[in-house]
């Protein structure tokens, strides 16, 4: 079974509820909200379809999202006048634009998702309201990547198949047979339970040669022609396309002819088994493989 890794959000209790850059908005906060567009909308898609010279209709292309932006309106209601401006400050401060984005997360009819975006609009119109502390206000975030994530990322690791003793012939055979132990299969389940296809980050670490990750259902593999010693990680993201030796040198120059360009090597809804490979006739018991994803949903 997958390994669940804390998750982002800790803040968030109930439905109705946003976390981001550690400030809490929503139901049961000084931050009421009134509404959030932009989150159960498809993003816009882009359609490559090729139109037929000569006849009715096209070739089907693939669909391609856009961004994903978000707005949330609300009203500032403090507990006193003493707690106004700190909460203004609270706002200014979790709203500011940054260069990085950072988690959002939400919780809305009890299925919490996490988002990763930044600032690009927040209106705190100066008006009467504003005087009397119970402005309203709003923020708009836009987020590179329009799927929606569980907030807690699955983990599972495997080593290569150990190879099998089978018979032992020094003192002749005795019935019934004994053929030895069974050895690893190498192999992983990697189930995605949304309907959008996620991004892995695959860790191998050595001592391993020619490392690879194959997708058996899809026949999908990632392979690079590199020795890595005991103290060695190649970590692929494959979101963004980078293959990491030990977070400080790019290795994609190893890739091997059979293996895909890691931005496709995504996982499909549905449960995905993996098979951790290595250079034929290697094989020692300290190499491993980690695999790390969320579930995404559209």
């Amino acid at each position: 079974m997958p390994q669940l890794l804390d998750a982002s959000g800790d803040q968030v209790t109930q439905d109705g509820q946003i976390e981001f850059a550690g400030l809490l908005m929503g139901e049961t906060t000084e931050y009421v909200g009134e509404q959030l567009t932009g989150w159960d909308d498809l993003p816009d898609v882009e359609s490559t379809i090729v139109l037929r010279p000569t006849q009715h209709g096209g070739w089907p292309g693939q669909l391609l999202a856009g961004t994903r932006t978000l707005q949330f309106d609300f009203m500032v209601l403090p507990d006193s006048m003493e707690r106004y401006p700190a909460l203004l400050e609270d706002l200014r401060r979790a709203t500011a634009p940054t260069q990085r984005e950072q988690d959002l997360v939400v919780q809305l009819a009890g299925a919490r998702r996490l988002m990763r975006g930044r600032v690009t609009r927040r209106a705190l119109p100066a008006d009467r309201r504003y005087t009397r502390g119970e402005p309203y206000g709003s923020v708009v975030w836009e987020c590179s990547d329009p799927r929606r994530y569980e907030p807690q990322e699955n983990r599972v690791t495997c080593g290569l198949p150990a190879p099998e003793p089978g018979l032992d012939w020094t003192d002749g055979l005795d019935h019934p047979l004994e053929w030895g132990i069974t050895g690893s299969t190498g192999t992983l389940v990697a189930p995605n339970l949304g309907e959008a296809p996620t991004h892995p980050v695959v860790e191998f670490r050595g001592p391993v040669v020619r490392p690879s990750l194959l997708q058996l259902h899809a026949g999908w593999r990632l392979e690079y022609d590199i020795t890595l010693t005991e103290s060695d990680v190649l970590r692929i993201d494959c979101a963004e396309g980078t293959a990491v030796l030990n977070d400080t040198a790019s290795r994609l120059y190893t890739v091997t002819a059979s293996s895909v360009p890691e931005q496709t090597f995504t996982f499909d809804p549905g449960v995905s088994v993996l098979a951790f490979r290595a250079a034929p006739g290697f094989y020692d018991p300290l190499a491993s493989v980690t695999v790390r994803w969320r579930a995404a949903f559209w």
